[in-house]
């Protein structure tokens, strides 16, 4: 029987992440620069949504002086474009959800690209709210499995730090949490000696798409159209990343 789980769709749209590095790091940047300027302080011991964006940062290995630099922009007026986060929300092949998260300094200019990427994947853009009742936001926290830490003790911590769900992810551990206890939990591990790779802010489908093989190709092909704009920063969709689909596509 084919499974699917969070860990199968984080592993894959990590994968995708990783193959763009260079544009991921621009895009990490700028994510850390409105954090921090949006929080009105630089240390993320004070701002809490600059805490979360370095923790994502580094899960995806932004060097430290890449995270200082952003940080630093935030507060040079010389560097100061204004970027706001604005939402897309669509559908692909075989009617899966999408939910675009895109920070920009020209709304007509994103607007422009995501619609295009959109119409030469084959997908349908759709109005705001069209989909976003399909997602609901959770914390999502990497630990590393190399520690000699067994499940049975990493499940009690993660209960005492007041997560909600642990899952093994092939060599890493995946721990969901409620949106605003990610880096209270994060924290609350590393207290603990666990060793945290990274946090982030996720959406998560509430009910999951099967489709074909032949359909998740053409879905994750306007998911890597959509993440060819510098503009936009997270494509999350519905669709069940099923074994089969993961055998597929490698």
């Amino acid at each position: 029987m084919s499974g699917h789980s969070k860990w199968a769709t984080t592993k894959h749209r990590k994968a995708g992440q990783d193959k763009k590095r260079s544009a991921l790091f621009s895009k990490l940047s700028r994510i850390i620069t409105v954090a921090a300027k949006s929080g009105g302080d630089p240390s993320p011991d004070n701002n809490a949504p600059l805490a979360a964006a370095i923790a994502k940062a580094k899960s995806y290995s932004l060097p430290k002086d890449k995270i200082e630099s952003a940080i630093a922009k935030a507060f040079n007026s010389a560097d100061g474009a204004d970027y706001e986060e604005v939402i897309y929300e669509g559908y692909g092949a075989a009617g899966v959800a999408l939910y675009v998260e895109a920070l920009t300094d020209n709304r007509n200019r994103t607007a422009a690209d995501v619609r295009s990427a959109f119409t030469r994947a084959g997908g349908n853009l759709g109005a705001t709210g069209s989909v976003a009742f399909q997602f609901e936001r959770h914390g999502q926290i990497t630990v590393d499995g190399a520690d000699s830490i067994d499940e049975e003790e990493l499940m009690l911590l993660v209960a005492d730090a007041g997560g909600d769900d642990l899952e093994e992810a092939d060599g890493e551990w995946i721990v969901s949490t409620a949106p605003g206890d990610l880096m209270a939990v994060s924290h609350a591990l590393e207290a603990a000696g666990v060793s945290v790779k990274g946090a982030e802010l996720v959406m998560e489908p509430l009910n999951e798409t099967t489709v074909s093989v032949a359909d998740a190709k053409k879905v994750l092909r306007l998911v890597d159209v959509l993440e060819e704009s510098d503009d936009v920063q997270n494509v999350y969709h519905s669709m069940a990343l099923t074994d089969e689909i993961a055998a597929a596509l490698e």
